[in-house]
């Protein structure tokens, strides 16, 4: 059985998704299993994807398209490694990510570990720039901003549980708050190293910021049931680390 579960969902990603499963099996950690979930795509991801299947990449594809928060779901279902990270079929790790989250998680110190990423737009030559944040995230932090990017994020299953994530926007930040409420010491340890590269052009959906704004104050009233008070003070906050994280 695989130390660390790895869940890429995948949805008409054949233009980036080799790329992607390339990150993960040139890891110098090799105690991993790659799950590929296909939201039922309608171009030729799972041609991409054929060639690689092996027994430490197993492909799943979906009957009918169910978004990417059930697709995770069934992928972080599927999962039986002690620990269960996530790369989106269109982002890239390098090659010393697991090793580096594998050294810190051992020491039990910690439950979940994330660290700094690139930004890039389609040519991984063309770094844009760097984002991270302090090396201890707590629950109060990730309310202000979601500082661990999910590309980079890795968590201790064996100790919290499968947390699964919610057909929301911004769902995988609610996932994190809710892994952070179960986490040892309620503590994320952030790696103050670039890790992994996030592609900026094809994350469009998240990259629109008014729908990004309107999907933070739900999080914060409809599914955290925060006051009206400590919502409106947090939103601005967000506001304020949205803007500070573009420079």
């Amino acid at each position: 059985m695989e130390k660390i579960s790895v869940i890429m969902p995948a949805y008409n990603a054949a233009n980036s998704i080799k790329e992607s499963i390339l990150g993960v099996l040139n890891q110098r950690f090799t105690d991993y299993h790659l799950y590929v979930i296909d939201d039922a795509s309608t171009d030729d991801t799972a041609e991409v994807v054929r060639p690689f299947i092996h027994d430490r990449l197993t492909y799943i594809r979906n009957e009918h398209n169910q978004g990417v928060a059930e697709t995770r779901n069934i992928g972080i279902e599927a999962a039986k490694g002690d620990y269960i990270a996530f790369c989106d079929s269109d982002d890239v790790w390098l090659p010393n990510k697991l090793s580096r989250q594998a050294s810190i998680l051992q020491t039990r110190r910690y439950d979940v570990v994330c660290s700094h990423y690139y930004t890039f737009e389609d040519d991984l030559k063309l770094i844009k720039n760097t984002r991270g944040a302090d090396e201890l995230i707590g629950y109060q932090d990730m309310l202000k901003s979601n500082w661990i990017g999910n590309l980079t994020g890795i968590y201790n299953q064996k100790r919290i549980g499968k947390v699964y994530q919610q057909k929301v926007g911004h769902e995988d930040y609610l996932m994190w708050l809710a892994v952070l409420q179960k986490a040892r010491n309620g503590l994320a340890y952030c790696i103050p190293e670039p890790l992994a590269c996030y592609r900026l052009s094809t994350h469009s959906l998240s990259g629109n910021k008014i729908r990004a704004a309107d999907w933070q104050w739900r999080i914060y009233r409809q599914h955290l049931g925060l006051s009206y008070q400590k919502s409106c003070y947090l939103f601005a906050t967000y506001l304020f680390n949205a803007v500070v994280k573009r420079k």
